[in-house]
């Protein structure tokens, strides 16, 4: 489960690595509403100097049936981040990325890819839309007392592992409230924001792993 839990994160986080584009995609044509609320979500939040969200993912196989449910906690801050799980602890400063895992007591040490090619929790607020995406804007539905707007993509790339993801967007704070993936096998993953605090004050030592805090862990450096 841990395994899966992480590979599903590093799918959630990297369903687009590239720099967003203005124009549509050759092989289709994008919705203009889609991309101007895609482009709120980014503005909203890029206009914070940090962020909190609580979350949690559900994943589901082919029936329909729940294979678990995990909850964590990610902090942001610039490009450093945070990300809290059940088994794991990821601290990234910008530059070093430490993954812990608690149950070996063990940290591996590497480099943040100059490329951009590796997740952060960053993506899945902002980089929804690129040149390896078509999107368009579905039909809103109520949720409680917030109107949520169903945005669908769809990967260009037909080699992927899933074919449709689906971003919910609160209407009014243009928030991302949560995410869909569909996998090919019919597995299907669901993250949740729970609960997003803006701008509170986030020490960088935050986002650093320190070994002392952690008695005994084994280091493995991979830089």
């Amino acid at each position: 489960m841990r395994n899966l839990l992480s590979a599903t994160l590093v799918l959630l986080f990297s369903i687009s690595s590239l720099s967003a584009q203005t124009s549509g995609n050759s092989l289709g044509t994008n919705d203009p509403d889609a991309k101007k609320l895609l482009e709120s979500v980014t503005a909203k939040f890029k206009s914070y100097q940090t962020v909190k969200a609580m979350f949690q993912l559900q994943i589901e196989n082919s029936a329909g049936k729940v294979q678990g449910t995990k909850k964590g906690t990610a902090y942001m801050k610039g490009n450093k981040y945070k990300l809290e799980l059940n088994e794991q602890v990821i601290f990234c400063d910008g530059n070093k990325v430490w993954t812990y895992d608690k149950g070996s007591n063990e940290v591996q040490v590497s480099k943040v890819d100059p490329a951009g090619n590796s997740f952060t929790p960053q993506k899945i607020f902002t980089n929804f839309y690129d040149k390896d995406f078509l999107y368009k804007l579905n039909d809103e539905k109520k949720q409680g007392v917030k109107i949520i707007q169903e945005i669908e993509l769809t990967p260009t790339d037909k080699s992927k592992a899933f074919f449709k993801i689906l971003a919910y967007v609160d209407k009014k704070s243009k928030n991302i409230v949560s995410t869909k993936v569909f996998e090919k096998n019919g597995n299907r993953y669901t993250y949740s924001i729970t609960s997003l605090v803006p701008n509170s004050k986030l020490d960088d030592t935050v986002f650093t792993f320190d070994a002392a805090k952690y008695p005994g862990v084994e280091i493995i450096d991979l830089q």
